[in-house]
């Protein structure tokens, strides 16, 4: 490795995009800002360069991803692709850079294990779903795997897809964000400015028990709640919420069936939805445009694991 491969959130060289990606860089810059982020670490985007280099396969994986552009070339190439990074060979010092930073991680529940392309969470484009993201990932020998799907998710047929649309698909800059795993009892986003009307006069906040992928799978309808730019509650939908995803013990997650009354009840009440919005407001101050936010609250805590521009 020509640079060390791994840039803690409290490092200056964290918050460059084309070193960490756009949500490394988004979540080095709350840290810097004193806003609460849970603690984790960067694996820098140029390993995967440089382990392309190593193996031989850089010039192959550029062809074939120049080829995602023509008619029907998309999938023969991500399924072409994946297979070479799978295969790729970690060196050693790369691998115990990734487990000395790993062991000053709070592990109690796992680690997050996000993709973060240095292209997203740009103005232009968010690429929000089209890479994975691995929960309550537990022992270095998942992480380390987890680390290789993350890669290969920047050639699913899908991002592959997505990154011609957009005229960015010779790209190789992938970046992975290790972070401590939350427990929270309530997750959801927040956009700043309401993005269908993209009215600046209004917030809107989405809210779920448990972990926000209970909404990204579709399994449940998320709380509404449209709030004043002071923090004050204009609006709630509440929604009877019949499941919730949470960290399970044995890794991974599970989802967990709530009672009619559990699942019925407002997940934010008028204080928690003010605080939100709040940090919301100094989010888009800080970043100096609105912003699309993740958050949970665990133990009565409010987090932030995410913020980037709203896009169109």
């Amino acid at each position: 490795m020509t640079v060390a491969p791994i840039l803690e959130f409290d490092n200056p060289d964290c918050e460059n995009p084309s070193a960490a990606g756009g949500k490394g860089s988004s979540l080095a810059k709350m840290t810097r800002w004193g806003l609460p982020v849970p603690p984790g670490f960067v694996i820098r985007a140029s390993v995967l360069t440089e382990l392309l280099d190593a193996s031989g396969a850089r010039d192959r994986v550029l062809a074939l991803v120049g080829e995602a552009g023509a008619a029907d070339g998309t999938a023969e190439s991500a399924r072409s692709i994946q297979p070479l990074i799978q295969a790729l060979q970690l060196p050693v010092p790369f691998t115990n850079a990734v487990v000395e930073a790993f062991g000053r991680l709070d592990k109690q529940m796992g680690v997050a294990v996000r993709s973060s392309a240095c292209a997203e969470d740009s103005e232009a484009a968010s690429f929000a779903g089209q890479h994975e993201t691995y929960l309550n990932v537990r022992g270095t020998e998942e992480l380390l795997h987890r680390i290789r799907d993350c890669w290969a998710s920047f050639f699913s047929e899908r991002a592959l897809f997505y990154r011609a649309r957009k005229g960015n698909g010779i790209d190789l800059g992938m970046a992975v964000v290790v972070q401590s795993q939350l427990a929270p009892d309530r997750s959801g986003v927040m956009f700043t400015i309401d993005p269908v009307r993209r009215r600046r006069d209004q917030m809107m906040i989405e809210a779920v028990w448990g972990l926000g992928e209970a909404v990204v799978s579709g399994r449940v309808t998320p709380d509404h709640y449209v709030v004043s730019r002071d923090g004050a509650l204009k609006r709630a939908t509440v929604s009877v919420q019949e499941v919730a995803v949470r960290a399970d013990e044995s890794g991974g997650v599970k989802e967990y069936p709530l009672s009619p009354e559990q699942g019925g009840a407002r997940v934010l009440d008028d204080a928690e939805v003010a605080e939100v919005s709040r940090l919301g407001r100094v989010l888009e101050d800080r970043f100096g445009q609105p912003q699309d936010v993740e958050w949970a609250y665990q133990d009565g805590h409010l987090y932030l694991l995410q913020s980037r521009p709203v896009t169109a």
